[in-house]
């Protein structure tokens, strides 16, 4: 096992909180002036690419520079392209209904709630899912075998978030497919190809830290929140329940996989 810097990892945990909420609170100001909050989920991907940029900067003469470049490079790219995606996805249209009936609870002012059960909320939820980003740069010793499985783990996750994400877009951007359920592609293998994506990113991330065994045990709690999260949690649990009445959904999801990818029944 190589060793780890504690004492900058230390420091950096502090860096990395300063990041993350620095992109809600800026993403919170937009928000506010254009009256809109679904803007925050383009934030979510945001967030991660300012973590790994300043852990990045922050570890420079610290671990491995190969890791610490990998794990920064994989997650910007990752963070930006969904960013990108979400941002051309919610593009003219209005407030999301998730937000709305959340808001709707609010009592006094809006923004401020938002604020606090949305933005600062997200904000920590990056801070701890990050934690092997903000971690591998600080490994020392060479990459490994463990490492580079990570890096192959999530450029298959990203490549099926992106894949998935196009094959739905050009589905939807259809007229004759309004009111369809999508079946085809990668979505007739799983009925969630870009949460599975998700799932193969950040267990792929946190491969990355373990050649060192001590921040391997610390940081397996992001992977884990953040499968639970796409599980069971705000991501294919929550969207299937807004699915549940469209015709065809139950035949579909009766047929094909409800996560990780599998011919169908």
């Amino acid at each position: 096992m190589n060793g780890f810097g504690w004492a900058g990892f230390g420091v950096n945990l502090g860096w990395a909180a300063v990041a993350a909420f620095a992109v809600m609170l800026g993403t919170f100001a937009v928000a506010v002036r254009l009256g809109v909050h679904r803007v925050v989920d383009v934030a979510w991907g945001l967030a991660f690419a300012a973590v790994a940029v300043a852990s990045c900067v922050a570890s420079a003469g610290g671990g491995d520079p190969v890791r610490r470049c990998l794990v920064a490079g994989l997650t910007v790219v990752w963070g930006l392209r969904l960013a990108v995606h979400i941002a051309r996805r919610g593009a003219g249209h209005g407030e999301d209904p998730r937000y709305e009936r959340m808001l709707a609870r609010a009592r006094g002012s809006r923004n401020l709630y938002a604020l606090r059960v949305v933005y600062l909320v997200q904000g920590a939820l990056v801070w701890l899912v990050s934690l092997p980003v903000q971690a591998a740069p600080y490994v020392s010793g060479p990459v490994t075998a463990s490492a580079w499985a990570g890096t192959a783990l999530v450029t298959v996750g990203v490549a099926f978030e992106a894949v998935g994400d196009a094959q739905l877009a050009r589905f939807k951007a259809d007229p004759a497919h309004r009111g369809q359920v999508m079946d085809r592609g990668l979505w007739r293998y799983t009925r969630h190809p870009n949460y599975f994506g998700d799932f193969c990113v950040w267990w792929g991330l946190y491969l990355l830290v373990c050649d060192s065994g001590a921040a391997a045990a610390l940081t397996v709690v992001s992977p884990l929140v953040m499968s639970g999260l796409l599980i069971w949690g705000s991501g294919k649990r929550l969207l299937e329940r807004h699915l549940a009445d469209r015709p065809g959904y139950a035949e579909y999801a009766a047929r094909t996989s409800g996560f990780f990818p599998w011919p169908p029944r």
